[in-house]
């Protein structure tokens, strides 16, 4: 649907850093082409309109540095999601590339009850899989690999933030569905908000397409969480994690439970009916359980891979 080879070309040639975005940008006859030479072979000063652009363009973000970004979270979300279907995470194939290769601790399959819930989880689980080989072929050998992922002690730390359980006790998301359900609700608002935030970064429309594309995959997830949790009377405990998180990415007051008002709230947007978005760094603060700069912590504890590693 995305030209998957062409996706690939293209990423290859604008890999990760800086320095490969500007390499890529010449061989592509870019904007700033004919200053760089005239520099070079001339000793010609640019003007400051021009050596302005030309720093925006060095300090850019590049594409493949916001897909790999998102790649680390779709790890995330996949793991979590194949462990409690199939009780194993994913195929060692789609989890090497740059980067430090982690392991995944904790994960089993979860016994649903609900006939309902569990081909919900069926389908989520072979989305994301699918999100993670779509992206990992769109990068090529610029995809990083799999960071080491904590399943096990970071969900009952994220309970515990949230009020759920007290501190000391455990919180074994794979112990039942409900338990499942409000993990999952951690994710997917997160992975909505994280795409959404990202659009602004993506220059290459048909990287902006796909990230789109992924974008409205995760809102369906989200959007079936929240009606289910909701359905099932656990408006409450879902509107702790929203707190939660929403004490975690910033100051700002985004995240919204799935009551507002005590009247059911499925779609978290503002006045204009929008949905709103989380830099990076916003975005890390949630998985790395921390409101403070770091490079790792929680669902990650040796960080994620990328250019991209650090919360806000």
């Amino acid at each position: 649907m995305f030209g998957k080879s062409y996706v690939s070309t293209l990423i290859d040639r604008s890999a990760e850093t800086p320095a490969d975005r500007r390499r890529f940008m010449k061989t592509a006859g870019a904007t700033g082409l004919g200053i760089v030479g005239a520099t070079a072979l001339g000793g010609v000063v640019a003007n400051s309109a021009s050596a302005s652009t030309m720093s925006a363009d060095a300090n850019a973000i590049s594409d493949a540095t916001v897909l790999n970004f998102a790649l680390n979270l779709e790890y995330l979300e996949a793991e979590f999601y194949s462990y409690a279907v199939y009780g194993h995470g994913l195929p060692d194939s789609l989890t090497y590339g740059t980067g430090h290769r982690g392991p995944v601790e904790g994960g089993r399959e979860v016994h649903f009850k609900s006939r309902a819930v569990g081909q919900f989880a069926k389908e989520v689980a072979r989305d994301e899989y699918d999100h993670v080989a779509f992206l990992r072929t769109a990068l090529g050998k610029s995809a990083v690999a799999r960071p080491e992922i904590n399943i096990n002690s970071s969900f009952t730390a994220a309970a515990t933030a949230a009020g759920l359980i007290k501190k000391g006790e455990k919180f074994d998301v794979y112990a039942n569905e409900d338990n499942f359900m409000l993990g999952a609700f951690i994710f997917e608002d997160v992975g909505v908000t994280a795409y959404k935030g990202a659009a602004p970064l993506i220059s290459n429309k048909t990287y902006l397409s796909a990230a789109a594309g992924i974008l409205a995959v995760e809102a369906y997830h989200a959007s079936n969480i929240r009606t289910r949790l909701y359905d099932r009377g656990f408006a409450a405990q879902a509107n702790a994690i929203s707190a939660a998180r929403d004490s975690l990415d910033g100051p700002g007051h985004d995240d919204q439970g799935i009551t507002v008002g005590g009247v059911e709230n499925i779609v978290p947007a503002d006045s204009n009916s929008l949905a709103f978005g989380r830099s990076p760094g916003q975005v890390l603060n949630i998985v790395y359980l921390t409101p403070k700069a770091a490079n790792s912590g929680g669902f990650f504890p040796e960080g994620v891979n990328g250019q991209l590693h650090t919360s806000a």
